[in-house]
């Protein structure tokens, strides 16, 4: 059934990388109508703010419980969960739940803001991966790849004609239903999973295992984890100036183009990152993952700067659809970096961490662009650019300090692309 999707890699990898992407369309469906949901509803801002916030903390807090939990409980099984509350989620916010629930619900981590999430599920993805490939990203970029083709179909069907046109009653909140058969597929195929994705570390590193202290979870990495987890908050926090809804916001205010372009252009968005965290792999076995990272991310924010100085919407466009294919490279990159510079007993807490610490800074930056924007409408831009570059110089001098991580290419792995199944 999944053969279509194989690409050559493990049967284990080909079922995760299906989840991600079901749970990338579900998301991409909801999270575009989310916001119409709440304002229909005739909840005030502030109780909307609330909600979408929650949301936010939501995942940062599921991904350090998962963390926590996920080794003893067993990542199949932490996995599985998750798609099953997914699926109660959905179900429950369908049939109209009331603010206080609709709060609970967010504050679980099973619903997302964002297209592709990097909440709970993420971080069990991208350790169970990480039996397959740590170092290479080549897996990473399939999975980021499929996760960002999918949810730009599901953003897509979330525009569909006449979905949102039902009189009175605005969008109806039965159309989260859709995650009930998506979290009850993920849970099948969580059930699928071969005991190999359980962290390897389990049978083969028990001497370190017994060394990492219970309460956290990381050992000998801790110092590396906390360095690179405090780096990927700065770099968040720059992204968090420019939300698709704050880009929404400047293109409509600055250019004054319909919803159907901006739909457009971000669904063109989704598609140029699907494609990007393709290529990624290919360049990070060439020049080295940090050299990647560091190499496109950083001309990317410089694209970015000059989307606030763009002087009409198809240069705007042009511009961002360049940041795009450059910007997103990072996404499996990172991913890989942080199951490479780590034990394998340490995975799971590493990415919960490292996950973790880019969601708990998003909140801030909204009200930061909102205050910066009274200076000039494209100063968040601006902003954002600067502080995201500040990141990748940071992250290159970090690495070359590093003892431990070579940031040379890797010349002696085979993309499992070009090996027989």
């Amino acid at each position: 059934m999944l053969t279509w999707l194989r690409w050559g890699l493990s049967r284990d990898a080909t079922l995760l990388i299906a989840g991600q992407g079901l749970r990338a369309a579900g998301y991409g469906f909801t999270a575009v109508i989310l916001g119409v949901l709440l304002a229909d509803r005739g909840y005030t801002p502030l109780q909307a703010g609330v909600v979408l916030t929650a949301l936010i903390a939501g995942t940062a807090v599921a991904s350090l419980v998962a963390a926590r939990l996920a080794d003893r409980v067993g990542l199949r099984r932490s996995y599985g969960w998750f798609f099953l509350a997914m699926a109660a989620a959905g179900a429950i916010v369908a049939i109209g739940a009331p603010f206080w629930v609709l709060l609970v619900i967010a504050l679980t981590g099973t619903l997302s803001t964002d297209v592709v999430d990097n909440g709970p599920a993420a971080t069990l993805e991208q350790v169970m991966l990480a039996a397959e490939d740590a170092g290479t990203a080549i897996v990473y970029g399939r999975y980021n790849a499929v996760g960002a083709a999918a949810g730009a179909l599901g953003a897509l069907a979330a525009a569909l004609p006449g979905l949102g046109q039902h009189g009175d009653s605005g969008i109806p909140a039965w159309l989260f239903a859709v995650l009930i058969p998506i979290g009850l597929t993920g849970a099948l195929l969580a059930w699928r999973l071969s005991p190999a994705v359980e962290t390897t570390s389990a049978g083969a590193l028990p001497g370190l295992i017994q060394t990492v202290r219970a309460s956290s979870r990381l050992g000998p990495s801790r110092p590396v984890v906390r360095q690179l987890a405090t780096l990927f908050a700065v770099d968040a926090a720059g992204g968090g100036l420019v939300t698709t809804g704050f880009l929404a916001y400047f293109f409509s205010q600055r250019y004054g183009v319909s919803i159907a372009a901006l739909g457009w252009l971000f669904f063109s968005v989704s598609i140029v990152q699907a494609v990007s965290v393709m290529l990624a792999p290919r360049l990070a076995r060439r020049f080295g993952l940090i050299a990647t990272m560091v190499g496109t991310h950083l001309p990317s924010n410089l694209l970015l700067i000059a989307v606030a100085f763009a002087p009409n919407f198809p240069i705007a466009a042009a511009l961002m659809l360049a940041r795009t294919t450059l910007s997103q490279m990072d996404v499996p990159t990172r991913q890989a970096l942080v199951m490479t510079v780590v034990t394998p007993g340490e995975r799971t807490t590493a990415a919960a961490v490292t996950n973790a610490s880019r969601y708990v800074v998003r909140p801030i930056g909204p009200l930061v662009a909102g205050a910066v924007q009274q200076l000039a409408l494209g100063a968040p831009l601006v902003l954002a650019g600067l502080i995201k570059a500040g990141y990748d110089l940071a992250l290159w001098h970090w690495a070359h300090h590093l003892p431990r991580l070579s940031v040379e290419p890797d010349t002696t792995h085979n993309d499992p692309a070009t090996e027989e199944s």
